[in-house]
């Protein structure tokens, strides 16, 4: 097994690629950091289920955006258990002015993220950006 600062550095890494290719815009690039079987938080009571979702949702994210989302990590924790990592993060979320003005949501976030070791590499299992702050919609 790896040591724990070993995994912490590679899932940051993979955490700062994805940043960039959501950035970017490259959403085929971007799904090959997921599970076959990932999910990914929208908004709150939305949720994608698998890489195809995960793609389209990306696509709309962006558009909702006018295509100038830039997700940044700020403080991040990880919990590390055998395959499995739990990450909190800081998280903001930069756009264009005008997208700013019209979203309903929070540009600073308390993310939540869990990876698994599959076939020797980390993939994105969850991917919550909202963290927590979903109970606030029950």
């Amino acid at each position: 097994m790896q040591p724990i600062k070993q995994i912490e550095h590679d899932i940051k890494a993979i955490i700062d690629i994805c940043d960039h290719l959501i950035h970017a815009e490259k959403f085929d690039d971007l799904i090959n950091f997921y599970t076959e079987d990932a999910i990914l938080v929208i908004k709150p009571e939305m949720i994608a289920r698998g890489r195809e979702q995960i793609k389209s949702a990306f696509i709309k994210i962006a558009a909702y955006f006018d295509n100038s989302i830039k997700p940044i990590e700020g403080q991040m924790l990880y919990l590390v258990t055998g395959d499995t990592v739990l990450v909190l993060a800081q998280t903001f979320l930069e756009a264009s002015q005008t997208a700013t003005d019209k979203s309903d949501y929070a540009m600073e976030r308390r993310a939540t993220y869990i990876f698994r070791k599959i076939d020797g590499k980390w993939l994105c299992a969850i991917d919550n950006s909202y963290g927590t702050s979903l109970l606030d919609s029950l």
